[in-house]
């Protein structure tokens, strides 16, 4: 796992090149603390930063193969979780293989696949291959974006980074947001429109996409896509073939060269996980798994039951780490930390995000990577397997919008009347939300139940679940920690896309077919429990923390977001402990609370970015 950045120079010299490839380079130091390298020739530069998790000595980067004399030159971030399989064609193809680094894999499987490589991945991965016969510069981005890759075009030249603020450290790249910046700030986020941020002219390639990128011409194509077939399988098959995908993407995730663990919550996600890992290790005599779980201060006596969140973990962490008999260790956060935290959550996403949901996960990878390097995660199952409260409940079936933002009316409050006559976040809301529905297949085989859960299928794997994984990829790499989903494995995901909807909700429950697979091989308990998400603090200091930081901005005329607030509304959401915000703003989790801080978080962003706003 890596921070990638790069910059062609088709049209444009730098006298102080070096300098600004070294601070590129450097902006990004905590996604690879462990080594520093460059290529630079007339029409290119390449920078990284490199974790090392696998083949110390054979993954160095920027990588450089000659073959039939044409040099081909790679900076990748990532893991290739096939690479053995790459690795003997590569050889019977009669290239040299010098390592078991996936590094050489990749470019290797580049020059023998072409642009088609990405067909033959499995993994997570961004990645830029210079070829200096053809002058032309390669990017491709896996299939779900886990891993991030941001770029701009800028008077003929071609800057990218695996994340923004590197972007920023190149002189001809301003920061800047418009009436679309501040559609993404208040009306879709902390998600994002795929494929652009909340600055003017600053791109993310598109998960699934590759770009081409040559002085007079730049090509992007979209290379893997979830399509819809009928389903043909039956009940015992489709639990053959689910369980099959699942046990395999959670073993080729187990390779690394450094310490690795899991994350154990007790839920059904992060019990299988953690089940078919502490198999491999006994199979493999690789001795007691490492599993961590995360706690706040006083939890257990302030915990307060919702539909969303029915009980608390303990419990069942520890019957599932007795039952495994892992080595266990349960971190605990404590509610000021969380608060302090928020402005590290901010830089390390680049943006405003899932407030104490970013900060509490970077203080518990914080801590986590003390002592380990890898870890693996059941994030992305309830996207796949149906485990969200909007997938059965009405008033979100038929909410017109993202079923998990669905206080339109109230966000649209959020906004400084002024501004608000100029920018309808209902109607930027809505456009994007037909936006990306246009692009669900229904088949004419599917009845009207599935067709609508696939509707809100393709919403929460392109929406909702990119926020997850960015939250994800970012609080971890921002403390040097390789975060693996092996839920999020392009093949399961596709097969599961076609699974009828009273399959996929076997028994009228969340994630009902995953529940009926597992309910042998895990105790009925963690098969049983309802779901409950990503632990949050019930401390009402919290509460208190961010309801004072944001009361000083609002006191503060030259805070930055100071004139974009309705600021009687804010005052009247801080005089009501957030109740003024009368259902969860985002997901299950956000409510009054996260909704201060993630306006703090802003301010924040405003003030460490300070762009120059367009409205």
């Amino acid at each position: 796992m890596c921070g990638i950045v790069g910059f062609t120079k088709f049209n444009h010299k730098f006298t102080n090149e070096q300098e600004i490839l070294s601070n590129m380079t450097n902006s990004i130091s905590r996604r690879g603390p462990d080594e520093l390298g460059y290529f630079q020739e007339d029409e290119i530069s390449f920078g990284h930063r490199r974790l090392v998790v696998v083949d110390p000595e054979g993954g160095k980067q920027p990588m450089s193969f000659t073959y039939q004399g044409v040099t081909y030159t790679i900076v990748y971030n990532g893991q290739i979780y096939n690479a053995p399989e790459l690795k003997e064609e590569l050889i019977e193809a009669g290239f040299p293989i010098d390592s078991h680094s996936d590094t050489e894999i990749l470019l290797k499987a580049f020059i023998h696949y072409g642009y088609q490589v990405v067909n033959h991945l499995i993994g997570i991965f961004a990645f830029a291959i210079w070829c200096d016969q053809k002058k032309e510069l390669f990017l491709a981005r896996d299939h779900f974006g886990i891993k991030p890759l941001y770029y701009t075009e800028k008077n003929g030249d071609f800057i990218f980074a695996s994340e923004v603020k590197a972007l920023f450290e190149h002189p001809n790249v301003e920061s800047v947001i418009d009436s679309i910046g501040i559609g993404e700030l208040f009306g879709v986020g902390p998600a994002h429109t795929p494929g652009i941020s909340a600055f003017q002219d600053i791109f993310e390639l598109k998960p699934a996409h590759f770009l081409i990128i040559r002085k007079d011409q730049t090509y992007q194509e979209e290379y893997w896509k979830l399509e819809s077939r009928p389903h043909t399988d039956n009940l015992d098959k489709t639990c053959e073939k689910v369980k099959y995908l699942l046990e395999d993407s959670i073993q080729r995730q187990l390779v690394s060269d450094r310490p690795l663990c899991t994350f154990l919550s007790g839920g059904l996600d992060s019990s299988i996980i953690t089940l078919y890992a502490s198999q491999y290790y006994q199979k493999h005599n690789l001795g007691k798994l490492s599993t961590y779980s995360v706690d706040y201060v006083d939890n257990d006596k302030n915990f307060v039951k919702t539909d969303f969140q029915p009980n608390s973990d303990n419990e069942y962490i520890t019957l599932m780490q007795k039952k495994l008999d892992t080595d266990h260790t349960r971190i605990v956060l404590d509610t000021p930390e969380l608060a302090s935290a928020l402005e590290d959550a901010m830089i390390a996403r680049d943006f405003p995000g899932m407030a104490d949901v970013d900060s509490s996960l970077l203080l518990f990878c914080r801590q986590v990577k003390e002592k380990m390097t890898v870890a693996l995660t059941g994030e992305c199952a309830d996207e796949i397997f149906a485990g969200y409260p909007w997938f059965f409940r009405e008033d979100a079936l038929k909410s017109n919008t993202f079923p998990w933002s669905i206080a339109l009316d109230e966000r649209q409050t959020l906004l400084n009347p002024a501004i608000a006559k100029s920018i309808d976040l209902k109607d930027y809301i809505r456009s994007r939300y037909l936006e990306s529905l246009s692009n669900v297949q229904i088949l004419d085989t599917d009845s009207s139940e599935t067709a609508q859960k696939r509707k809100i299928s393709y919403l929460t794997l392109n929406w909702f679940m990119q926020t997850l994984l960015d939250r994800s990829d970012r609080m971890a790499m921002y403390n040097g920690l390789e975060l693996r989903v092996p839920f999020c494995d392009h093949r399961l995901v596709g097969y599961m896309w076609n699974v009828p909807w009273d399959m996929k909700a076997l028994n009228c429950r969340e994630k009902g077919l995953l529940r009926y697979i597992m309910r042998k091989e895990l105790p009925a308990e963690i098969v049983d429990r309802k779901k409950s998400p990503y632990p949050k603090t019930w401390n009402p200091t919290y509460l208190k923390a961010v309801k004072g930081m944001l009361s000083k901005i609002l006191e503060n005329s030259n805070a930055p977001i100071y004139d974009l607030l309705n600021r009687s509304y804010i005052q009247e959401i801080l005089e009501t402990d957030g109740k003024a915000f009368t259902r969860p703003w985002f997901g299950q989790l956000m409510t009054g609370p996260q909704l201060m801080a993630y306006l703090c978080q802003v301010n924040m962003w405003l003030e460490r970015y300070q762009p120059r706003i367009k409205i």
